[in-house]
């Protein structure tokens, strides 16, 4: 294995992937493969395909519709892929047809750091102004730097949390 990746686990590994009984038993790398664009799924809103559209997403990737398909089977998923791939459409689709379907329906994003929750939250922000029936989620932040007057306006009108587990630990 070459590479920053090969480098940085045979580091991990102390210097072999042999050199301790508890260590890793098998590596296998797997060439990069050209993304495949396939057509939307049936059971996404309309309004979000013209928003989608609209910010020039003329088709999905196959492994964004696979794991949205997945989602919105209600089946557990776990994405893997390189930075800016794609990840967050095929989580945002399944969520985003939820909620533009039920006008009651809520949603919470975890991430693992405010700078992650933010730039998701923007991207869903400037998605749902793009979409009229998803003109009222009002996607907020909620984490430890939200002032208490946010949390309390997110808590009662918000209709998708933008959080961490240390702020959901706390809030619970």
């Amino acid at each position: 294995m070459s590479g920053f990746g090969g480098d940085l686990l045979a580091a991990v590994c102390g210097g072999g992937v042999a050199s301790r009984s508890h260590s890793l038993l098998h590596v296998a790398e797997i060439p990069a493969r050209g993304g495949e664009p396939v057509g939307w799924p049936d059971w996404v809103h309309p309004d979000l395909l013209g928003a989608l559209a609209g910010r020039g997403i003329a088709a999905p990737w196959s492994h964004q519709v696979e794991a949205a398909d997945l989602a919105h089977a209600g089946r557990d998923v776990v994405i893997s892929t390189g930075t800016a791939s794609g990840k967050s459409l095929a989580y945002q689709l399944p969520v985003l047809d939820a909620l533009a379907r039920d006008p009651r329906g809520r949603a919470l994003y975890l991430s693992p750091t405010k700078a992650l929750g933010h730039d998701q939250l923007r991207s869903i922000a400037e998605l749902a102004g793009q979409t009229p029936t998803l003109a009222d989620i009002v996607a907020t932040s909620y984490d430890g730097d939200t002032s208490p007057e946010i949390r309390r306006f997110a808590r009662e009108r918000s209709r998708w949390l933008f959080s961490n587990p240390d702020m959901v630990h706390l809030s619970l």
